[in-house]
């Protein structure tokens, strides 16, 4: 009769998708082909689930593990000897395609009841548990779960029904285990029992009350001054922070007084970087150019360096790269430059010829007289063979504003030249067109100058300019250093990686 087996321990193969079962027999429905176990293991691991039962259909192999004796009782609640749940009676852990674990049946000789050691200590117990079975109480309460809404049944009286199928009837869902050898440090990790878990949560604010940071960091900065290591900071502080352009390295300090002129400076100008440069009078200056061109800066290779200077600033003041450029051909810019028979006139032309060189529409005027300086007469002639124009009468110039002004009429010793008519009337035209004005190496007092520029351009050391000068430049002429110490100037080059700098008033 089916109610004689009640009360034995079965193990209930359901095949690879559902695995293996163990559990004592608590009711055999032979209407409903079904039968019922309580207190179950699936594939080693204890179930929630106090009850389960199985339909035929399910079953592919079922061993009687052990039949109770007559004077044995046959109720539910002593399955100490069964509790260990080992998954290796009756079959054999086999590793699967998905790498979690299936179990494979093991090949017996006979189907006879095969005793189970009796094993009180689960924790001894040689169980290996995959991680997606790890029996915690949040990830079987999410199994149940799972199988409620899925498989449609609901919880009633500690058991399991289905509208659709037998009461306490259960579709048990696919499990693995690990894949090698069970071993004893997964029992240490995976075999605690889930009633062990505390209810309560950790006390993330209390605990980190008990920890005193300041003076934690107090102690480690007296343990670093005592013992003579370099102090990390503490919290307050806060960590220095460097452009993409400082040096982090640490070094001596800077010096922005590096130059030195023998008397006291009329006016000092600033570099970017703070570097004070003190103006120089004319004399001295005019000492400084003398005693160049006696250790070979001739006045060839100063009219030189001043108009590629010039240029170069001119170009920028242009528009540079964006509208000096192939593709702009139709955008070529026209600089008028104004100069007179002098030095200063010279340097003039040595920067017109390198603009015309760089494609810029130079108008050259300089007025007709029966001898010019040599240097005046070698500028025009490497002049005349680029595609500069070269004009004489105010007339000649362009009535409409050019894009640049290039003032070079002005010089320190021929003060006459003002008064000329031709002087006079190319200021009037440099006052009447809008375009802006730049100075080459402007004279000191201001009355001196017809033409207000809006920037000025100095060769080696600044003098003291005025207002009317507008923004000041510097520019390197090549002047060796031990020139400058040799009529007094203690100097120390300001220029850095550039050779045309802006100067700012202090």
């Amino acid at each position: 009769m089916a109610t004689d087996w009640l009360g034995s321990i079965v193990s209930i193969n359901c095949g690879e998708s559902l695995g293996v079962y163990q559990g004592r027999v608590s009711a055999v429905d032979q209407v409903s082909q079904t039968i019922s176990l309580t207190r179950p293991f699936h594939n080693g691991v204890k179930c929630l689930v106090p009850e389960v039962t199985f339909r035929a259909g399910d079953i592919t192999e079922l061993k009687i593990l052990e039949i109770p004796g007559p004077g044995e009782s046959r109720q539910c609640g002593d399955l100490q000897q069964t509790e260990t749940g080992i998954p290796g009676v009756g079959c054999q852990v086999g590793p699967s395609q998905n790498g979690t674990g299936k179990m494979l049946r093991k090949p017996t000789s006979s189907s006879a009841p095969q005793n189970i050691p009796r094993r009180t200590d689960v924790k001894n117990q040689d169980i290996v548990i995959s991680p997606q079975q790890q029996c915690s109480k949040s990830y079987m309460d999410r199994h149940v779960e799972t199988l409620t809404q899925s498989k449609g049944f609901r919880r009633r009286h500690n058991s399991w029904s289905s509208s659709s199928r037998h009461p306490n009837q259960v579709t048990p869902k696919k499990s693995g285990l690990k894949n090698g050898q069970m071993k004893s440090k997964d029992d240490e990790c995976f075999g605690d029992d889930i009633d062990e878990i505390p209810d309560t949560d950790f006390d993330f604010e209390g605990n980190l009350a008990l920890f005193d940071k300041a003076a934690v960091f107090e102690e480690i900065e007296t343990y670093e001054r005592r013992s003579g290591t370099r102090s990390r900071g503490t919290p307050s502080e806060k960590p220095a922070r460097y452009r993409h352009d400082e040096n982090i390295l640490e070094s001596e300090p800077i010096v922005y007084r590096r130059i030195v002129v023998p008397q006291n400076a009329n006016k000092e100008f600033c570099t970017d970087s703070g570097l004070v440069v003190p103006s120089v009078s004319y004399e001295l200056h005019k000492k400084l150019l003398s005693v160049a061109e006696k250790h070979g800066l001739t006045l060839e290779r100063r009219l030189e360096m001043t108009g590629v200077c010039a240029s170069q600033m001119a170009l920028s003041l242009l528009g540079g790269p964006n509208r000096l450029n192939p593709k702009n051909v139709h955008q070529r810019p026209t600089v008028a430059l104004l100069c007179g028979p002098h030095v200063k006139g010279a340097q003039g032309i040595s920067c017109g010829r390198h603009l015309s060189n760089h494609d810029v529409h130079v108008i050259l005027f300089l007025p007709n007289f029966v001898k010019m300086l040599e240097s005046i007469t070698n500028e025009l002639n490497l002049f005349s063979k680029t595609q500069g124009q070269q004009v004489s009468s105010v007339k000649d110039l362009p009535d409409t504003p050019v894009d640049l002004v290039i003032n070079c009429l002005d010089c320190h010793e021929n003060a006459f030249l003002r008064d000329q008519p031709w002087y006079k009337a190319v200021v009037d035209w440099a006052n009447q067109n809008r375009a802006p004005v730049l100075s080459i190496d402007p004279p000191i007092n201001e009355m001196e100058q017809g033409i207000d520029a809006k920037w000025s351009l100095a060769l080696g050391l600044p003098l003291p300019l005025g207002e009317r000068a507008g923004r000041v430049y510097l520019c390197d002429i090549g002047i060796p250093q031990k020139v400058f110490q040799e009529v007094g100037i203690n100097y120390h080059s300001p220029f850095g990686c550039k050779f045309v700098i802006p100067l700012h008033s202090t």
